[in-house]
């Protein structure tokens, strides 16, 4: 329905890779699909083995199956819809689809960046205070630090993807990216968007940069702690019990950076596409495979759980 040069959008279509050949979407369909299934059970396995060890009840591996379900959920908000426009060239989405999926988008990444935060912090009072860790991240704290991590997500989400979905549309509905994230729906847009231009990026600021700062000073002080560690033996001891997360952190904040803080004149459509499949596709795979090979914790209980699954089965009858 247009009304004088804007028109009422009951749909959108997402350009995703449609420019290239169908060879290539084919290849790109079986590698994400790959990719997609080995993220759901990697992520899976950390959350039922974390649960079902009794060694990895601590505060650390509570975190941790947190943030293996909500890499699952934010796999869940972006892959199918990706893999549906690859394999049935079914291209279009729903008005109602594309804010629903925008809003989980920002929910899951705010929550992410907060939860990463939280870790972060969990891992100093490890290094820093190990003496009084257990009475500082009981039950109840690291509840409240993980209802803290979820919360933020709420009111992002709400306030940019109602704000946004509120504004006029132009004659075209082609949403040049596999996703409906704000920068490529935003371009659609036809009214002054300055305003919520200012907020989105006071959003980022202090819902994805305060995070980040938090993380910087929490290990600032877990270095310089490792630093005053007499035994090499001692120090790569610390160090291990953080790395991981380290690594976690490194690959999420990288990518999205160069996705969302680059200047425009640099971040062409095709390069941000390929961008946003590190963090919303690579990462949420990566995140499983780091944590189980690099945490020897991890190791070993994947070995107890499939050696009684092993037993167990060789014991029915």
């Amino acid at each position: 329905m247009a009304t004088g040069n804007w028109t009422r959008v009951s749909e959108f279509i997402l350009m995703s890779f449609s420019s290239l050949p169908t060879e290539i979407q084919s290849l790109l369909f079986l590698t994400f699909l790959i990719i997609y299934l080995v993220t759901l059970m990697g992520n899976s396995l950390i959350i039922l083995v974390t649960l079902a060890d009794p060694m990895l009840h601590s505060p650390m591996y509570f975190f941790l199956r947190n943030l293996s379900f909500l890499e699952i959920c934010f796999n869940l908000v972006i892959v199918p819809k990706m893999l549906g426009t690859l394999l049935a060239r079914d291209i279009t989405i729903s008005f109602l689809g594309c804010a629903t999926q925008m809003y989980f988008f920002f929910f899951f990444g705010v929550a992410e960046c907060f939860l990463l935060a939280t870790m972060a912090y969990d891992r100093y009072v490890a290094i820093c205070s190990p003496l009084h860790y257990p009475v500082i991240m009981n039950q109840r704290t690291r509840a409240k630090l993980a209802a803290a991590s979820w919360f933020p997500g709420f009111p992002v989400a709400t306030v940019q993807t109602t704000w946004l979905f509120s504004f006029p549309f132009c004659s075209t509905n082609k949403v040049n990216h596999f996703f409906c994230d704000s920068p490529p729906v935003l371009r659609l847009v036809c009214a002054d968007t300055a305003l919520f231009e200012i907020y989105a990026i006071v959003g980022t600021i202090l819902f994805v940069m305060i995070p980040c700062l938090l993380i910087l000073c929490s290990y600032t002080r877990i270095a310089a702690a490792i630093l005053k560690i007499p035994s090499a033996k001692g120090k790569n001891k610390a160090f291990s019990t953080c790395s991981s997360h380290l690594l976690v952190v490194s690959l999420f904040y990288v990518s999205s950076s160069l996705t969302y803080f680059r200047p425009k004149s640099n971040n062409s459509p095709e390069s941000k596409k390929l961008l946003s499949l590190s963090y919303t596709v690579v990462t949420p795979m990566l995140n499983p495979i780091i944590y189980s090979l690099r945490n020897k914790e991890v190791k070993n209980a994947l070995s107890r759980t499939f050696h009684k699954a092993l037993v167990l089965r060789n014991c029915t009858p």
